[in-house]
């Protein structure tokens, strides 16, 4: 069965927690820029160090395992092209941060053998504090034998 309106809602349960440190905000600011050579911010470098608004994609991405592991939505990660992307941060991540991320789909569209997915990604410290939530839109599609 592909995914269809009727999985609106369907939220999975939270990753493993992500420990965000001053090494891994270092690695992603240096892989920021292509050829320039990274992202030379000072904010993402030093004992306060924070971490870049798109390094919340490493965390939010680990969520989109659950959806590519439902069965029941027959989707594939190789007939997926990544949309859009949107953030809305209540506070910049930190070394330190022990995050976990959590999916839910939140809109689908399906027109003959594509579905267009709408997936929120809410990422909280283990404690509980939301530090971002992650809006992806994914342009899936199916066999042509699969056509709804």
């Amino acid at each position: 069965m592909p995914i269809t309106p009727e999985h609106i809602g369907r939220s999975y349960p939270p990753t493993a927690p992500y420990r965000v440190s001053r090494a891994k905000i270092a690695e992603f600011a240096a892989a920021l820029g292509g050829r320039e050579g990274g992202d030379d911010n000072p904010a993402y470098a030093g004992d306060d160090a924070i971490a870049p608004p798109t390094f919340a994609i490493v965390i939010g991405a680990q969520a989109w395992d659950c959806l590519f592991d439902d069965p029941e939505l027959d989707l594939a990660l190789m007939r997926t092209m990544h949309a859009d992307q949107s953030f809305t941060f209540h506070r910049p991540m930190r070394d330190g941060d022990d995050v976990v991320a959590q999916l839910t789909i939140e809109k689908v569209r399906n027109r003959g053998n594509t579905d267009m997915v709408t997936v929120g990604v809410e990422m909280r410290t283990v404690q509980g504090e939301v530090v971002c939530h992650a809006t992806s839109q994914l342009i899936h599609t199916r066999p042509q034998e699969d056509q709804a």
